[in-house]
């Protein structure tokens, strides 16, 4: 049903549109004006759209990202990093230099001041004085970047970072370690920071390549630094890494992060060889969220927690953790929580130009055909073989992007990312939906053939799909068998008696002939009109004919079968002149035969309804409606559940309640397919996933 509705003038990029759409959208307009026809309520609201969408220099582009003018830093208040005095050291470390008669000495010379301190650990461990260490290096580390010194920036970072280390793990310190101390937090972000600034420098000097071994010289020691990829990844995959810290979410409602320790990153994903079949699965530019962790080996530090003296070599192992694998990872026997951001790197990959370009939904709705090279299943991670798909399926006059928001909060739970995994299916909306189902159904086949052709996954065998609008009905036919009631809806002569081309013939009975998805357990649909929908009318639909343009190849196909076949078809009309609009009519022949069909008796059905409380004044008929469908077609019988929001049709899916019904869901498609396999193999022992933690 058509979602021409205000909300989505901001959803989408509209920068691509202006020249020859937006020409086509101010033509479609007056167009309509020039007829004088009557105008009820659907064509009111529906030409007001239209003209936004002509003329609306207001819809600008939405920006998912923004360039921080300084980098999110936890230190930056305590040590006044960005005043004009900055930076200085916290109260707490002058206190601590007070007590072991250090202040003097740190005023007159630092250098000396800092032996003293290793001296005196040395000698006692403390960690206090080693706390002290650690922030003291960071502040002079600061120093030296400012003036432009990176390779003694480099030491005093790797002193802050190593001592850091010791004061979070060393033995020698577990007495007077105590991690209710907010200095303890400290110490993690004294970690951290330290990681980011050395990381920083490097990636700055190009020096950062998973896999390989650096060495750092200084003016005080020499850093062996040994860089280890652990995740799905190969240490070749990605292009470049940005931090997270630069950037500010602007458009995603919710930002996911855990804390602990590590920096969050961004990994920028190469492109792959082209002649990989896998690699059209992959938008171009996409990016990963990764975490990186130093791990400093016993005697990296300068303390007496290690008993490394100044010139010695230093050895550290830095390591690119997968969050969506790994939240905890042991070190020191203990399990230590990563510091992760899912979210800017996805909203990093929305902003990207690269996205922007597939991210196309209006032409997808006024040129069908000529968005068919961007048709297709795409991942925005990984593809596992042990994870459940979840593919998402949009509807009119949308695309991907609409599933972000739900697609963020359902990976942040730990439950859902360890054992699902997300697809997104682009398809140009203006054509009817059923041809869309009959795509889909051959690209999935296709998909499977690339990732999976032995059918070896058995993780792909549970897929579940989630459609919104019309997505849902492309998604709930994929489970259906046509028998002949499809085919009898166009012709009561039998399918192959059919004259003419084999491809013409082919095309035509494939797409109302088929037979459920075997790889589909279970179908989700969100604001689905399982009847059709009132906003497409005897207005709309003439003005869609206007302004949308059919798929090519199924007017030309309809059109050579229906004169090489005279008096053989009931209605040459659903062969050659139905666009996505027509398609979504009430009145449709269609619905019924949906309604009625056979389905797939392992599949099971849940529903999600919009239910306006204050529906809108130029809304459907009834007061049950979501403005664009009415309850009475959204509601079914044969689901497992259905529930009500309070949304307009277009942000159903983008709600909290919604999305915690798709997790309650998934949860229970989980418990489901788990106790199936304990019947099929027996009991089994408790274990823990990778996506909990990292065992090394």
């Amino acid at each position: 049903m058509p979602q021409l509705l205000a909300t989505e003038c901001v959803t989408h990029d509209f920068r691509t549109h202006r020249g020859a759409k937006s020409a086509a959208a101010r033509s479609f307009a007056m167009t309509f004006l020039a007829t004088n026809r009557p105008i009820n309520a659907h064509g009111v609201w529906l030409l007001f759209l239209l003209t936004l969408l002509g003329f609306g220099a207001g819809c600008t582009s939405t920006r998912y990202v923004s360039n921080r003018s300084i980098r999110e830093n936890p230190l930056a208040t305590n040590l006044k990093l960005v005043t004009f005095r900055g930076p200085e050291i916290s109260e707490r470390t002058w206190h601590t230099l007070n007590r072991f008669g250090l202040e003097d000495q740190y005023a007159a010379d630092r250098k000396k001041c800092f032996a003293k301190i290793r001296q005196t650990i040395n000698e006692s461990p403390d960690s206090e004085l080693v706390y002290a260490l650690s922030e003291l290096s960071y502040v002079e580390g600061k120093k030296a970047e400012r003036s432009g010194d990176l390779l003694n920036a480099l030491n005093h970072y790797g002193i802050a970072l190593t001592n850091s280390y010791d004061y979070l793990f060393s033995d020698d310190l577990q007495i007077t370690r105590n991690a209710f101390d907010p200095q303890f937090r400290a110490a993690c972000d004294l970690y951290n920071e330290s990681l980011e600034d050395t990381l920083r420098i490097l990636c700055s000097e190009h020096r950062i390549e998973p896999g390989s071994t650096y060495t750092i010289s200084t003016p005080d020691r020499e850093f062996i630094v040994r860089t280890e990829m652990r995740g799905k990844w190969k240490p070749e995959e990605f292009d470049r890494y940005e931090f997270v810290s630069d950037f500010d979410i602007e458009t995603l409602n919710n930002r996911h992060t855990t804390y602990g320790l590590g920096v969050p990153l961004i990994a920028v994903r190469k492109p792959a060889d082209k002649n990989d079949s896998r690699e059209r699965y992959y938008p171009s530019g996409l990016s990963y969220a990764v975490s990186a962790m130093m791990r400093c080996s016993p005697g990296t530090s300068e303390s007496g927690t290690s008993g490394k003296r100044a010139g010695e070599s230093a050895t550290c192992v830095l390591e690119f953790f997968d969050p969506l694998e790994a939240n905890q990872i042991e070190i020191a026997n203990q399990w230590v929580p990563l510091e992760t951001d899912l979210t800017t790197p996805l909203a990093y990959f929305l902003d990207s130009p690269e996205f922007r370009k597939r991210n196309h939904a209006t032409e997808g709705l006024l040129d069908p055909d000529g968005s068919q090279e961007r048709r297709g299943i795409y991942m925005l991670e990984p593809y596992d073989p042990d994870r459940i798909p979840v593919l998402m399926v949009h509807g009119l006059w949308s695309s991907p992007l609409t599933w972000m928001d739900m697609f963020n909060d359902l990976r942040s739970f730990p439950e859902i990312r360890e054992r699902y995994q997300f697809w997104f299916y682009l398809y140009p909306s203006g054509q009817p939906f059923w041809i869309s189902a009959q795509q889909l159904r051959a690209d999935l086949a296709a998909m499977r053939g690339s990732f999976d052709p032995s059918h070896r996954d058995q993780a792909v065998d549970n897929m579940v799909l989630v459609g919104h609008s019309m997505g849902g009905l492309v998604s709930r036919l994929q489970t259906m068998d046509s028998g002949d009631d499809f085919w009898k809806i166009v012709s009561d002569q039998p399918a192959d008696k059919l004259k003419g081309e084999q491809e013409d013939r082919v095309k035509l009975v494939s797409t109302l002939y088929f037979k459920p998805n075997q790889s589909v357990g279970r179908v989700i649909t969100i604001g689905t009109p399982h009847r059709g929908s009132d906003f497409s009318n005897d207005y709309t639909q003439w003005l869609a004919r206007k302004f949308i343009k059919l798929p090519q190849m199924f007017v030309s196909t309809g059109q050579r079968l229906t004169r090489e076949n005279p008096d053989f078809f009931r209605d040459t009309k659903l062969l050659t002149a139905v666009n996505a609009v027509d398609s979504l009519s009430p009145k449709s022949p269609i619905f019924p035969v949906m309604l009625r069909a056979k389905k797939s008796p392992n599949v099971k059905y849940h529903n999600i309804i919009g239910v306006l409380e204050k529906p809108p004044l130029f809304g459907p008929k009834s007061r049950k409606n979501d403005g664009v469908v009415e309850y009475a077609s959204a509601h079914m019988d044969d689901v497992e559940s259905e529930i009500t929001v309070d949304a307009e049709h277009t942000h159903i899916h983008m709600t909290g309640k919604a999305i915690f019904e798709v997790r309650r869901i998934l949860l229970e498609h989980l418990q489901d397919i788990d106790a199936h396999d304990r019947i099929a193999t027996g009991p089994s022992e408790p274990s823990m996933h990778a996506a909990d933690a990292y065992r090394r």
